[in-house]
């Protein structure tokens, strides 16, 4: 049944190039394409297998444009490195947060001593691991090996722990990006606010545990 089929869209890819008014000279570009499927279909093909209807099994993540737009202000745009982190949200957004990972490293293979990709593949590496691994420590310990008077590598492994729910052992990381933070850049006035934000979650959340507190 298989073959039947295949040499019945032979025959229908034969008279769509005919009505098509596909030049001859090219039909044999189209025949080697059928032939290299026929191929194929011998080597792997069961036909006896039934059929199934396929489904994703990745969940879409949201990436926030505001992140993105921040990412860019510290480490900027329209770069060579910066197209493989571009590409690595696009898995992101889809739930393939594995090739994102494959992504950022590709770059990281081309472009060695960018710490954009540095700081990108700890952050990568966090969203698919669910959590702050050794792997992540590394690749952000890289980024700032690159350049310790940068924010970025401390801001961005504040914010993996952020993401893993370890809103204290994010504090410290941000301040010290806060402190790297030129006056002049516009990003600053955002990492304070992240900060003061963050502070106030932290003092609420121990104010919390500690009975008789008062609270606000």
């Amino acid at each position: 049944m298989g073959w039947l089929m295949l040499a019945l869209i032979g025959i229908a890819a034969a008279l769509a190039l005919w009505l098509g008014g596909v030049a001859r000279s090219l039909w044999t570009f189209a025949g080697a394409a059928m032939m290299l499927g026929a191929t194929g279909y011998a080597l792997q093909g069961r036909a006896t297998l039934p059929g199934h209807p396929v489904a994703s099994n990745a969940e879409p993540i949201e990436v926030d444009p505001a992140m993105v737009e921040l990412r860019d202000s510290m480490l900027g745009r329209f770069t060579a490195d910066g197209a493989y982190l571009t590409a690595a949200d696009g898995m992101t957004r889809s739930g393939d947060t594995k090739s994102a990972v494959q992504w950022v490293i590709a770059g990281t293979n081309k472009y060695p001593r960018s710490i954009a990709l540095w700081t990108g593949l700890g952050s990568a590496l966090q969203m698919h691991d669910g959590t702050v691994s050794p792997a992540t420590l590394l690749a952000f310990k890289h980024a700032a090996q690159l350049n310790p008077r940068h924010p970025a590598p401390p801001y961005y492994l504040g914010l993996a722990y952020i993401r893993s729910g370890d809103y204290a052992a994010a504090r410290p990381y941000w301040a010290r990006a806060l402190a790297l933070s030129p006056p002049d850049r516009s990003y600053r006035k955002e990492i304070a606010f992240q900060l003061g934000r963050l502070d106030l979650f932290l003092a609420a959340a121990e104010r919390a545990q500690t009975p008789g507190a008062p609270q606000e």
